[in-house]
């Protein structure tokens, strides 16, 4: 079933308010997998939006946030409803690497400018109205590559998704491997819905790595180290920045203690040093939504819409200089207003965008962590 949630004025909650559409004059949709084997990261992405101002440059917004289950074909019927009805000037998401695949072509048809917030491989020159807030999958395994070389890894099992993500996961730490003279000596692979993965880990295992490379997220990216521990795997283990969430920890409990991964430098906003540009950002957003959902909301995927909220609002006044909200003419000077984003300081780094850059982000927007103690701490 297909849940709606629609956002607007201070008083709206999650619960589910119904803006009134004659009264918004920018629309904005997002995509989200609230429910299904991603849910423990969809909350995250889902409660950022409950920290949005309801206004930009003097205009009032209504969010429109819907639930595709984590279900692909859901996200497109969602994405064709948002623009054919809603009307929406722009959406954020999918969350998940194949729904945004699926939605980018619809986006882009339409002139409706898509901030994915998943990783998602894309040429801005094809796609223009595609643009993306999460930091390229290869940008964040090269950091993993460079603390295995550091620390004298030679062998890599990679044990991951068996889905796109999981295939950007392998190629990225396969590219990085050949470079820095690594070999990865097994690919495992497992399904989101499984609830264990013992018979890849063992299968890995026979390989005798010095590290084992993990490319999976949320609660199911815990499944790996759960089996190593069991089974007493002694190297080192890696995850990705789709690992680093709170559901990982509380699921993986001691199981995960050491595990070194890669992350958008929101995640730590308190350990980092002041000279690290978005600790301002990151801060002032964490403290705005643990005011209103706890100390465990603290979450790179809420980021992850902070991000594309902040792209969005960035572009916006610009383009109501030249546009009305609701019309193509607004959309197609918005994805232009998007392209000029230069240095835009966010919670997870920088964001340049150019014709050929729909991304912009570079080192600054990662940072490694280590599991210890049920919490993630900045590894300097």
């Amino acid at each position: 079933m297909m849940r709606v949630v629609r956002l607007f004025g201070i008083a709206a909650t999650l619960g589910g308010l119904l803006a009134t559409p004659a009264v918004a004059q920018i629309k904005i949709g997002a995509i989200i997998s609230i429910t299904g084997p991603t849910a423990a990261l969809g909350v995250g992405y889902r409660n950022a939006f409950a920290t949005f101002p309801t206004e930009i440059d003097g205009k009032s917004v209504t969010y429109i946030v819907r639930d595709d289950a984590a279900d692909a074909s859901q996200a497109v019927s969602i994405a064709q409803r948002m623009i054919e009805e809603d009307h929406v000037d722009a959406i954020i998401g999918p969350t998940l690497t194949s729904s945004d695949l699926a939605v980018q072509p619809i986006a882009n048809a339409a002139k409706v400018p898509m901030i994915a917030i998943a990783p998602m491989d894309y040429d801005p020159v094809k796609d223009p109205y595609s643009f993306s807030a999460v930091q390229p999958v290869s940008l964040m395994v090269n950091a993993v590559i460079g603390d295995m070389k550091q620390r004298g890894v030679k062998t890599i099992a990679y044990i991951g998704y068996s889905d796109g993500f999981g295939d950007q996961v392998y190629d990225a730490t396969k590219a990085g491997a050949d470079k820095n003279g690594m070999k990865v000596v097994a690919d495992e692979r497992y399904a989101r819905t499984d609830t264990s993965a013992e018979s890849q880990v063992l299968k890995a295992m026979t390989k005798k790595p010095d590290a084992v490379m993990i490319g999976g997220s949320g609660t199911p990216g815990a499944l790996p180290d759960i089996a190593l521990h069991r089974r007493g795997y002694k190297g080192l283990i890696y995850g990705n920045h789709g690992m680093v969430s709170p559901a990982f920890l509380r699921v993986g409990g001691a199981a995960v203690d050491g595990t070194i991964a890669v992350t958008g430098p929101v995640v730590v906003y308190d350990q980092l040093p002041d000279s690290n540009l978005s600790r301002g950002p990151a801060t002032t957003f964490m403290k705005a939504l643990i005011a209103k959902f706890g100390p465990d909301s603290v979450s790179p995927f809420a980021g992850y819409s902070e991000d594309a909220f902040l792209l969005l609002q960035g572009a916006i006044p610009a383009t109501l200089t030249t546009a009305t909200p609701g019309t193509e003419a607004f959309r197609v000077a918005l994805r232009a207003n998007l392209e000029k984003t230069h240095d835009l300081v966010g919670t997870h780094g920088v964001y340049t965008m150019s014709p050929t850059d729909h991304n912009g982000m570079d080192d600054r927007a990662r940072v490694l962590v280590q599991a210890v103690d049920g919490k993630w701490k900045l590894i300097p």
